[in-house]
């Protein structure tokens, strides 16, 4: 497994439950951004330290379930913020939030601990980045912009894509202008090894950690017995707490190629797949996908492998626009324009802007590469903050998108083809489906629905 594919297994630990321990301080002086972050593991850090560097906010609140995890964030926290002060630390969300003191929270737990707490801060008057995707079923994703709306919160998606520098300058001087003329097609994909391979002897059933509360990280999830790769980093091998491979890395690819061409729902979703070559691992997720994502005159191709060789090891996780005057590929990584029929072909590499923030040198796990996207993302939620428009990556396009992966999934499990309805958010004649839409919860925590919020 190579580094990329190593980081990319999961984000974060979690946030949620426990004792909270207080750091008695009191900062009503202070005129910056009071924020918290729930989720201290990978990607939490890695998103609240880029906010760090484009504003001087005052981190306040550190939720985790990891005690460890909490306690070497606040430290870390302490040593990159600018008054300097370490934030005080919470086991559990909802004690976080029930302070009532937070402008700005942000949400990198687990995809299954997504909704309930980006919910409750909407409740708390809070502003919102929450990584992706927006929930782990459908009505969840739904409830959370029920949610943002109903109290009239300014909610970003952590698909930061859109705020990616090199892929705005590609959507505007190749899609939006036209120059690929008429798109048919765009194939998306994910090539990278980053299914967990480890079997039942290498990896088999103990108690949990004593510094994990994993009852509270399992929230409304099913119970598994706990193993070391669940935690920490390695739970997206299950689907209990995310939708695969697909609800990582389709929903990035998905949304961007949305967003490049101003599309919406798709029409119809169909999906093939499964487990088909490693078969001994304890992962339940796909190591083979594709999903059809049917706008009727355009068609986006998701496909993932686990295994075997790349198609284009240039653009192993990447989106191809296939137009009939132009083909445009597409990554995190750069883009390539080839015109059709003569011209000079374009090529275009990430900046990674290492010389104006000198700490991405250093910082532990950090994807260079993805700094500075997520950097602009956190520029665009503030600015949004003031004027309280929709940001660009709005909750409701998070949606979208997300659910939109997990209908593609569902259509795998299903084996058939699913006709989506976005004006009453069904599946058009098959109530199978429909009862598909919301998972069960574990007691004692209560499905959201968009009327319950």
């Amino acid at each position: 497994m190579n580094r990329r594919s190593f980081l990319r297994q999961g984000t974060s630990a979690l946030a949620l439950t426990a004792a909270a321990t207080y750091v008695p301080t009191t900062f009503a002086a202070e005129k910056s951004l009071r924020v918290g972050l729930i989720g201290t593991g990978w990607y939490g850090k890695c998103d609240l330290l880029r906010l760090i560097q484009v504003s001087p906010v005052d981190v306040v609140s550190l939720c985790d379930v990891d005690r460890r995890m909490v306690s070497e964030a606040a430290d870390l926290v302490a040593q990159r913020q600018k008054s300097g002060r370490k934030p005080r630390t919470y086991g559990d969300f909802r004690q976080m939030l029930g302070e009532r003191d937070l402008d700005l929270v942000l949400i990198g737990t687990p995809d299954h601990w997504h909704a309930l707490p980006m919910i409750e801060a909407c409740k708390a008057g809070a502003d919102i980045y929450c990584q992706k995707p927006t929930g782990v079923d459908v009505v969840e994703s739904q409830a959370m912009v029920a949610a943002a709306r109903k109290y009239g919160r300014v909610v970003q998606i952590g698909t930061q894509r859109r705020s990616t520098p090199h892929l705005i300058e590609a959507r505007e001087r190749y899609i939006q202008s036209g120059k690929l003329g008429k798109i048919g097609r765009v194939n998306i994909c994910c090539y990278w090894h980053m299914r967990n391979r480890d079997t039942l002897a290498q990896a088999p059933d103990t108690a949990p950690p004593e510094y994990l509360d994993y009852e509270m990280w399992t929230g409304p999830a099913p119970m598994r017995p706990y193993n070391k790769i669940i935690h920490p980093r390695g739970w997206r091998a299950f689907m209990e707490y995310c939708n695969g491979i697909v609800g990582d890395m389709c929903v990035h690819m998905l949304d961007m190629t949305r967003w490049m061409m101003d599309l919406g729902w798709p029409k119809r979703i169909s999906s093939s797949g499964g487990i088909l070559v490693d078969t001994a691992a304890r992962a339940n997720i796909t190591d083979t996908q594709e999903v059809t994502y049917d706008y009727g005159d355009l068609q986006v191709v998701w496909t993932h492998r686990t295994w075997g060789s790349d198609p284009d090891p240039k653009y192993p996780w990447s989106a191809t626009f296939y137009g009939d005057k132009g083909t445009l590929k597409a990554s995190v990584f750069g883009y390539d324009y080839l015109p059709q029929g003569g011209g000079s072909p374009v090529h275009q590499d990430v900046g990674m802007e290492l010389e104006q923030y000198p700490e991405d040198k250093t910082e532990k796990d950090l994807e260079q590469h993805c700094a500075p996207a997520i950097r602009g993302h956190m520029k665009n939620l503030l600015a949004c903050r003031e004027s309280r428009a929709k940001p660009v990556a709005d909750i409701e396009q998070g949606h979208i998108s997300s659910a939109s992966c997990i209908l593609g999934n569902l259509a795998l499990q299903l084996g058939r083809e699913l006709v989506w309805d976005p004006a009453k958010h069904q599946v058009v004649g098959d109530e199978e489906a429909n009862r598909l839409l919301a998972r069960p919860y574990r007691a004692p925590w209560k499905h959201p629905t968009p009327d319950s919020v």
